[in-house]
């Protein structure tokens, strides 16, 4: 997947962000929030020092910190990133990400058949709202996913259109009375402490983000260390894509 999406994009910086438990302040406003996730399966767990060790030889920079969920850094070293005038790339399909497309940040998205970098005109077409409402977006309809209940009967085109009209949840709530449905009126009205509280846990939070650009530059891979996991792990195909070991040597006495 990493090599996959780096052909597409060829960046000069990367970093892959792991999670490190859940925000505390979001927990706090939901005590329930993402409680009801199954734990890692054991097949994949078993595989993570793997994936570490993989990375490694890749020379790929990585970052983990307790209690600071990726999708904050990655928001956080994305907007910082573009403030040093850099062109950004999320790869990830999580959906909260779609709240920080800019002309300067962009999502690739790994499980499209077609790799492609989802700009506004992408978020649009999924969402039916623009990047600045993505965040209202997710408070109206909630996520199952991370276990945050939303409005009763408001799922994405209800949510989109809601918007359409009244710009933002402010603006739904400030105009209550102009949303035609006498029944969306009432579960609107019933919902409201929880979509303001939505507002809160969806937004990503600015983290602790020290990173400089020299931070995110990858190193020159570690080949026979790939060698060596590649052929542990039976991928063929990827062994026989290094470097063959003679011309390898001869470089090196050259």
């Amino acid at each position: 997947m990493l090599e996959k999406m780096r052909s597409v994009v060829n960046p000069t910086h990367l970093m892959v962000v792991w999670d490190g438990g859940l925000a505390v302040q979001r927990l706090e406003l939901l005590p329930g929030y993402k409680a009801q996730r199954p734990e890692m399966p054991a097949d994949l767990r078993s595989q993570i020092d793997a994936i570490q060790d993989y990375l490694a030889a890749e020379k790929v920079p990585g970052y983990c910190a307790d209690g600071v969920e990726a999708d904050d850094y990655i928001g956080t070293l994305a907007i910082k990133a573009a403030a040093w005038g850099w062109q950004v790339v999320i790869a990830s399909a999580d959906k909260d990400f779609m709240q920080l497309v800019t002309g300067q940040v962009g999502l690739l998205n790994p499980n499209d058949k077609e790799p492609r970098i989802w700009g506004r005109d992408e978020v649009v077409a999924k969402t039916g709202v623009n990047p600045d409402q993505v965040i209202d977006w997710l408070a109206l309809m909630g996520d199952s996913v991370d276990n945050i209940p939303g409005v009763a009967g408001v799922g994405p085109k209800t949510a989109a259109n809601l918007l359409a009209q009244f710009g933002s949840v402010a603006g739904i709530y400030g105009r209550l009375t102009e949303v035609k449905s006498a029944k969306m009126q009432a579960a609107l009205a019933g919902a409201q402490a929880a979509v303001e509280r939505n507002l809160k846990l969806v937004k990503l939070h600015p983290v602790e983000c020290l990173c400089e650009p020299a931070d995110l530059m990858p190193g020159a891979p570690d080949v026979d260390k790939k060698r060596s996991l590649f052929s542990q792990w039976g991928f063929k195909g990827m062994l026989a894509a290094l470097p063959p070991m003679f011309a390898m040597k001869q470089e090196e006495l050259i």
